[in-house]
């Protein structure tokens, strides 16, 4: 039967239902290893799960279809960035769908309403819109049907929910032509039925009829850009099978289940299933393997590849293995002039004007971009699966020309020339970001560090397996080198200015309403009405187990014992001539503000590491800054260590927000004198801009970059000590940077270091946030200590780990570094948290001109100078010598001044 939904619209055969709750890098490989073949995930998005939504949607856009439930977000804005992320539908309650009619560019067959209201009513808000329908909680799947009849032939797509929904109870749903969604756990792609499981192959072919006596369906086989591969035949076993082992597998007329590509080795991995129009042909989409899909060995049974598909896999083919001395193979090897091939056949392509010459240019223009991007192992599939991620954007941007391809050109008003975004972004009403320049939150996220997804093969080698680059210092260039320890590249500056600036204007004007606004939208604490908790700290907000407790305790007498070491208890004095005498004496900065910052994890060190030496120092007032839960709470660890060190506040806030509160005050937030703390990229950006105002009054510590370890490992070295040191550092995120640098070791000792790393990284959590770490890490291997002290210092690094013989005599050939962990017992992780030294430390190599936070950084030097006569008459000379050679008359009568008093002339004057 042919569907009575819109004919143009393809739909699930289910939706598989999952708690982002709960959502981790296993479920993740579940959805798109298994549900994703034939249906769509399903999951209901929360204040609390918006970020894992968001990056749900990042890994899988353009991949399969994400249907999310906004119905419990209260703002629409963050509705809208689903939307824009690449949701296929949103389902918004009947509150929400008044909003959704006034935000520009919404395509309706992307809504579902979800009534929340009463039946006639909801029927109005429904009729005639195109949205689609959702009916939850359904007691009796039967009623679907008399529903559906009801609504007619051209009515919206239906999708239905039914608690613990039995097979045959979803395949009812799916021969009504409405769209079951089904808890993921339930489902499963083995071939007999079971009580407590729903079959995909069931769900996917119930709608499935055959015109063929002996019952089989037609099967197209194509490519992921929809070429067709050749045609086949599949029943209910072999859509099973083909499910279960994620391979193309059919039904053969002569010797039944064929799992083509067995004796061939031209096997095919399953991207998606689909039916036609009418239900009445299957499609199998693949990513072919070996030679090719007919039998004849060429693409497919048609023929082999033409246009861009061609281009595509000679380049892919070239690139593993490329004849010496080919064009392609120096296109693949000099990126220096694959850029310029690209600008130059693009000027090329401006000038062309015959619709030949704009065909032969645009021809190569692909032929060089396709290059480019098979060179950094981008496929055509993915720009094609960007391209429709881009046309399902309901944020628009102008797109003006920038800069000097404007001028060029002789175009005018190009905003976006001068870092202005101008995205067309739905006003919030009562906050800040009405004003905010079009900032967004994907802006801001977009500097933030976030794992790598499943299909991304960052940090891996061509085995699969985590590594790190490695090169022989003794072959390489100089420049190789060179290049290999850069950091990895950060946003532009003058774009993530462009995004702070008008956040920190915003908050200095507006204030506590200002700042709560940037909380309830950032951080979606929506039930906070106060933007800061000041002391005293309720008892509640402490509660922590005992070992936390007194794990706080031992770092917190550690971090003071060691920075009280470093006080200046007694004024320094030095007679620099007789009668002169120059002091200097050191007082505490009054008041400083400390960010600890959220983002992906929990940072009671950072706060211990900050606030610890200001209180040491004796700093007045300190403030501390971080960024709350989506419930409006502080992590308890946090508010434990503000208490401890007598903080009078917290601002409940991150990010340049924050920032700006201490830097300029607010009503109910004092203003500081300095800003310390590490931080995101716009965290930077905002203390560096506050500095620099000098109606702000501010200084801060140090500029900041993403975390990074050095490690330094001669023959003595433990492997599994250096994998472990280069992990603990990796695991910060994706832009943080580790680097190996081994001395006289053998082949076999570095490649156990890889092997340390490869096994140690996939037991870790957080292993998606390593590799994209690991993909900008190197290991250098060299053959002396003096060598590779010398590249070490070179580098720079935020933490120097010495895993030689011995350390201590290594540590004094040490020039620049934040902070150095000295033998085969110091990781760097003692520093992070309870040894006593700070972890606040300058990255990006300023550890060349910067310090690590220390106790002088929360104090001031003032300088004192005390003569007496003897002491002007021994000094004033030189004094008048230089005051006059610089012309400063008032400067040198001062002393001739004083000095004719002493020698009588002053007499009978009155003296003051």
């Amino acid at each position: 039967m042919a569907p009575h939904s819109t004919p143009s619209e393809h739909l699930p055969p289910f939706l598989a239902a999952i708690d982002l709750s709960k959502y981790s890098s296993a479920a993740r490989i579940l959805a798109v290893k298994e549900l994703a073949y034939t249906g769509g995930l399903f999951s209901v998005v929360t204040e609390q799960t918006i970020d894992t939504a968001l990056q749900l949607l990042k890994d899988t856009v353009g991949r399969f279809a994400l249907y999310i439930d906004c119905s419990a977000l209260q703002s629409i804005q963050d509705v809208v960035d689903i939307l824009d992320a690449g949701a296929a539908k949103v389902f918004v309650s009947s509150e929400q769908v008044a909003q959704v009619q006034q935000v520009p560019n919404v395509d309706a067959s992307r809504v579902v309403y979800f009534p929340t209201i009463g039946a006639d009513e909801a029927e109005r808000q429904f009729q005639g819109k195109g949205y689609g329908l959702y009916l939850h909680d359904l007691a009796d799947v039967g009623v679907v049907a008399g529903l559906l009849d009801a609504m007619g032939r051209e009515r919206p797509t239906v999708y239905a929910r039914k608690s613990e929904v039995s097979e045959e109870e979803a395949v009812v749903l799916r021969r009504q032509d409405a769209v079951p969604v089904i808890a993921a756990g339930r489902l499963t792609t083995t071939a007999e039925a079971s009580k407590c499981g729903v079959r995909v192959a069931s769900l996917l072919l119930a709608p499935v009829v055959s015109d063929r006596p002996d019952g089989l369906f037609t099967t197209l086989v194509t490519d992921e850009r929809g070429v067709a591969l050749g045609l086949v035949y599949s029943n209910e076993e072999s859509v099973a099978e083909s499910l279960r082992s994620g391979r193309g597998v059919y039904w053969s007329r002569k010797r039944g289940l064929w799992r083509k590509g067995d004796t061939s080795g031209d096997w095919q991995e399953l991207v998606r299933i689909e039916t036609d129009c009418d239900n009445d042909c299957l499609r199998f989409i693949v990513r072919q393997q070996g030679k090719g899909f007919c039998h004849l060995s060429t693409a497919s049974c048609f023929g082999d590849y033409r246009g861009l598909s061609k281009l595509s896999k000679t380049l892919q083919n070239r690139k593993r293995s490329a004849p010496e001395g080919s064009y392609t193979k120096r296109l693949f090897n000099d990126s220096k002039m694959l850029n310029a091939k690209i600008m130059e056949e693009a000027q090329e392509l401006c000038e062309a004007v015959s619709k030949e010459e704009i065909a032969a240019e645009a021809a190569d223009v692909l032929y060089f971009t396709l290059t480019k991007a098979i060179a950094a192992g981008v496929s055509l599939e993915d720009i094609e699966r960007n391209l429709d991620g881009k046309s399902v954007k309901v944020k628009r941007r102008k797109g003006d020309a920038k800069g000097v391809f404007a001028e060029k050109f002789g175009v005018n008003g190009t905003n976006e020339a001068n870092g202005s975004t101008n995205g067309n972004v739905v006003p919030i009403t009562g906050t800040a970001a009405n004003t905010n320049g079009g900032l967004s939150k994907e802006e801001v996220r977009e500097a933030e560090s976030r794992p790598k997804g499943t299909n991304d093969n960052a940090g891996l080698n061509a085995e699969g397996r985590i590594a790190m680059r490695r090169i022989d210092t003794m072959t390489a260039s100089s420049s190789t080198i060179h290049e290999a320890l850069q950091r990895p590249s950060q946003r532009s500056t003058e774009k993530i200015m462009a995004i702070v600036r008008p956040i920190i204007k915003e908050v200095r004007e507006g204030g506590d309403k200002a700042l709560l606004s940037y909380t309830h939208k950032f951080e979606k604490a929506t039930s906070l009405t106060s933007p800061v908790l000041k002391a005293p700290f309720p008892e509640s907000m402490m509660q922590l187990p005992r070992e936390t407790i007194e794990a706080i305790d031992i770092s917190f007498e550690n971090i003071r014992k060691f920075h009280a070491a470093q006080a200046e208890n007694k004024t320094l004095e030095v007679e620099t001539m007789p009668g002169v005498v120059c002091s200097r004496f050191s007082r505490p900065i009054e008041r400083v503000g400390l960010y600890v910052p959220g983002g992906t994890a929990v940072l009671p060190s950072t706060a211990l590491m900050l606030g610890v030496p200001a209180m040491v120092a004796g700093c007045k007032t300190i403030v501390m800054a971080s960024p709350p839960r989506a419930d409006g709470r502080l992590t308890p660890e946090v508010v434990y260590v503000a208490h401890k060190v007598g903080a009078e506040s917290i601002v409940l806030a991150g990010g340049a927000q924050a920032v700006a509160a201490m830097a300029y005050g607010t009503e109910s937030i004092p203003k500081v004198d300095k800003i310390l703390g590490p931080g995101n990229q716009f965290v930077t950006a905002a203390k560096m801009l506050v500095s620099n105002d000098t109606t702000a009054q501010v200084s801060i510590d140090m500029p900041a970059g993403p975390s990074e370890v050095l490690v330094i490992a001669d023959k003595s070295a433990n492997p599994a000590f250096v994998a472990s040191d280069l992990l603990s550092q990796a695991e910060h995120g994706t832009d943080s940077q580790v680097v190996c640098i081994t001395v006289d070791l053998s082949e076999a000792q570095i490649k156990a270091i890889e092997d340390e790393l490869h096994s140690q990284a996939m037991a870790l959590p957080r292993v998606d946030m390593v590799r994209g770490a690991i993909s900008h890490s190197v290991l250098l291997s060299t053959t002396t200590l003096s060598h590779a002290l010398e590249l070490s210092n070179a580098y720079a690094p935020e933490h120097l780990i010495l895993q030689t013989a011995s350390p201590l005599a290594v540590r004094d050939m040490v020039t620049n570094a934040g902070s150095v962990f000295c033998g085969h017992w110091t990781p760097e992780s003692v520093g992070d948290y309870s040894a006593g030294v700070n972890h606040s430390l300058p990255t990006y190599g300023y550890a060349k001109q910067y310090s690590g936070v220390n106790l002088g950084s929360f104090t001031k030097h003032i300088t004192s100078s005390h003569l007496t006569e003897q002491g002007l008459r021994n000094v004033g000379g030189a004094v008048m010598v230089l005051a006059a050679v610089e012309q400063l008359e008032a400067h040198r009568r001062a002393v001739e001044i004083r000095l004719g008093w002493l020698n009588g002339e002053g007499k009978g004057r009155e003296q003051v």
